[in-house]
């Protein structure tokens, strides 16, 4: 599907910080424990950094332990695309949002209740809104 926000590489340049480019544009990871919302608890909701659509809200982040900021769910279950992803010579499934297509992270099968996933995502993907 293709994605409602469509802009050229030379746009996402020069609206995203080097950075956050490498992450949502080119797939790139953040380090482990590197990113500003791994330890956030406050109540807010979490956008895509590039296109400013909802993806995720606070009520449905857990601590994972694994360094990246998770999730158990998407605010709204259409918000990402999931993409069978083959890179690094291991099978994931990818998480994108659907509106600009930019790379968040990927979704396991080893989170909690109520839906068992995981959905690990780049802080540098999302920016944080606090609840007023």
């Amino acid at each position: 599907m293709a994605p409602e926000v469509e802009k050229s590489d030379k746009e996402w340049k020069s609206q995203l910080s080097p950075e956050q480019y490498k992450v949502l544009r080119k797939a790139g990871t953040e380090a482990p424990w590197s990113g500003q919302h791994v330890h956030n608890h406050d109540d807010g909701t979490y956008r895509c950094a590039g296109c400013g659509a909802v993806l995720f809200d606070s009520a449905t982040k857990f601590e994972s332990g694994s360094g990246w900021p998770s999730f158990y769910e998407p605010a709204v279950a259409d918000a990402v695309e999931l993409v069978q992803d083959r890179a690094h010579g291991m099978l994931r499934t990818e998480v994108r949002c659907r509106k600009c297509g930019g790379h968040l992270g990927h979704v396991f099968d080893d989170g909690p209740q109520p839906t068992g996933q995981r959905f690990c995502m780049n802080s540098l993907a999302l920016e944080f809104e606090p609840k007023t």
